[in-house]
């Protein structure tokens, strides 16, 4: 496809003029008909804005009723446009990616829940995106503003998740990454007894969503945990379905821990991550008889597996945990399920992260062009290359994966292995080699 990647379609904030968003809406129609009705919603960057306004032009140009709720996490939209009665949501966000970008996720109705778009959707999409056709747009008038509504029943649903959860003697550090989360963290936290200590939630349309924040940049949070003497602390992307923490002396405690954690507490016998999976867990998994289904990255992919196996939990090492009965990651829910383990076991974080021992890992990111990301999947000469790589890590009990990013224009090379030096060198070494071939 064209414009849909990993996680829907992303790109510079710019291409998302008025005819292509006029597309979106109508490549929709001609997916689902014109009696649909769309939940629109988006994370704080200061493009999402106007980005809502001229989605709501094109909905009144189809004839098509929808709703706004403004700023609202990820997973708050998907939860609560099947509630509302949508058939889809459209989610304004780029995720991780710095202010200047934007994207469009899709959600349509499941059996029982919101899912991400299928292939049909997208598809649909992508043939009104490549057409000629000209629209002329209607201006759209003052709809109800449906956020505090959402917000509520967003809430309601963690709440009742959560069930008796009394988090009173934890001191936690959250960082909100000046995204979606902003606007519900800090009471939700504190619904629950907890102690939030509160970074970077400016819940206004801005520039600085993810700038050195958030769960991109863990700096700022172990700053905090360590200066205040924190018991632990949570990090949000952008959009917030994604969570990453650091334990009381700073350390990351990333997805991988987490599902180790989660698998543990839950006591699961099946599990499904992606090939991004630290070797340390895959190696947990293996030895307590877990199975792990293995998909490509995205947490779409993740939850596709859960659907067609039956799986209850899953996630990716870099923060996106689907949790049971939970159809996309829910980086507040997930901390507020973690924070209730460690409440409940009186453990701290740093002793439940040892239950897997993590290999060394090392990602080493290569700048490439799309026409470059082409070349390398279809090349004979990239495939004897990474043949030859994946033998020499093989000798040295060690596992490669290279592919190029769905979200950014880049090469993803990520080494395993037991000595951290010598992937790296390795690393390095398949770097510059890939770079001469493309």
């Amino acid at each position: 496809m064209k414009y849909f990647g990993t996680d829907g379609i992303r790109q510079e904030s710019t291409k998302f003029t008025t005819d292509f968003l006029t597309k979106i809406i109508k490549g929709l129609i001609d997916y689902a008909g014109d009696e649909i009705k769309i939940l629109l919603g988006g994370d704080t960057r200061e493009s999402t804005e106007w980005i809502l306004a001229d989605l709501e032009s094109a909905c009144e140009t189809f004839g098509i009723e929808y709703g706004n709720v403004g700023v609202l996490p990820t997973p708050a939209i998907n939860y609560c446009f099947y509630q509302m009665g949508f058939d889809f949501a459209i989610d304004i966000t780029a995720s991780h990616n710095p202010y200047q970008d934007n994207g469009i996720k899709i959600f349509e109705r499941g059996s029982s829940s919101g899912q991400k778009l299928c292939s049909k959707g997208r598809e649909a999409i992508e043939l009104a995106l490549a057409s000629t056709e000209e629209y002329h747009l209607t201006s759209s008038t003052l709809r109800e503003n449906l956020h505090n509504e959402a917000l509520g029943i967003y809430e309601e649903h963690i709440i009742n998740y959560l069930g008796n959860t009394d988090l009173a003697n934890l001191n936690i550090g959250i960082d909100c990454a000046n995204g979606a989360n902003s606007v519900i963290a800090k009471q939700i936290f504190k619904y629950f007894g907890a102690h939030p200590h509160i970074i970077n939630a400016d819940t206004s349309y801005n520039t600085k969503i993810n700038a050195n924040c958030g769960s991109t940049h863990l700096e700022s949070l172990q700053n905090l945990v360590t200066e205040e003497h924190l018991d632990f602390g949570v990090a949000f992307d952008g959009d917030g379905d994604r969570c990453l923490m650091v334990d009381n002396s700073g350390k990351i405690i990333d997805g991988d821990h987490i599902l180790a954690i989660l698998t543990s507490h839950l006591n699961l016998d099946k599990i499904a991550t992606t090939v991004m999976a630290n070797q340390g867990l895959l190696n947990w998994l293996k030895d307590n008889q877990i199975e792990a289904e293995i998909t490509a990255v995205g947490d779409h992919n993740v939850a596709e597996a859960m659907r067609e196996h039956n799986i209850r939990l899953g996630g990716e090492q870099s923060g996106h945990i689907i949790l049971p009965e939970e159809t996309t990651g829910d980086g507040v829910l997930t901390a507020l399920m973690i924070s209730k383990i460690i409440a409940e076991s009186t453990e701290s974080l740093n002793n439940l992260a040892k239950i897997i021992t993590k290999f060394p890992q090392v990602i080493v990111n290569m700048p490439a062009t799309q026409k470059q990301k082409q070349t390398f999947k279809e090349k004979d000469l990239v495939k004897e290359l990474l043949l030859d790589y994946n033998s020499k890590l093989t000798a040295v009990e060690g596992r490669l994966l290279v592919r190029p990013s769905g979200t950014e224009p880049l090469i993803r090379i990520t080494m395993w292995g037991k000595n951290e030096d010598t992937i790296s060198q390795l690393a390095n070494e398949l770097k510059n080699k890939l770079g001469e071939i493309l």
